[in-house]
């Protein structure tokens, strides 16, 4: 048997049979600012980053448009810059405070090409180390997070807003 401790997931698991179906990157308009409780490291008007609940690596993280929008397509020219900028200095942050040899960013937009959250597009930043893919990830299909999501927060969240 395997054993994977994961304890941040019991409030989510806790929530799930409660769900309203709000969108993950909905928050009200007047929200501004890091939100412990949602994972959010800093938003404004346009754009938020969060952290993932379920990262591929320590720091991954999320950067969405505040606007609930499913395309790239439908961005205007605010919100994709807002999207670039925040993502670029997402890299600059994570190299600075974890120190990652490289990063994958990306969009999956659509089920079919593994959007896990499809009606609101979000951009990937995950933050990437050599010998991440270890062989805990490669024949035991399993993710080693050798950090408490929380902990990464608080490492993550002052850069972010200063």
């Amino acid at each position: 048997m395997n054993v994977i401790w994961a304890p941040w997931r019991m409030a989510y698991i806790k929530r799930a049979g409660l769900s309203d179906g709000a969108c993950i990157f909905c928050l009200p308009p007047e929200h501004m600012g890091p939100d412990r409780d949602r994972l959010v490291l800093y938003s404004d008007s346009a754009v938020l980053v969060m952290l993932n609940l379920y990262p591929y690596n320590n720091g991954h993280l999320l950067v969405a448009p505040r606007r609930h929008i499913s395309a790239l397509s439908e961005a205007d020219s605010r919100e994709r810059l807002a999207l670039m900028d925040q993502a670029a200095r997402a890299t600059e942050i994570l190299g600075a405070v974890m120190a990652p040899q490289g990063f994958n960013l990306g969009v999956n937009q659509g089920k079919v090409a593994g959007g896990s959250v499809e009606a609101h597009l979000h951009l990937h930043v995950t933050p990437r180390y050599l010998g991440d893919a270890n062989y805990m990830t490669v024949f035991g299909r399993t993710r080693v997070i050798s950090e408490h999501i929380l902990t990464t927060f608080n490492q993550l969240v002052k850069p972010f807003n200063e």
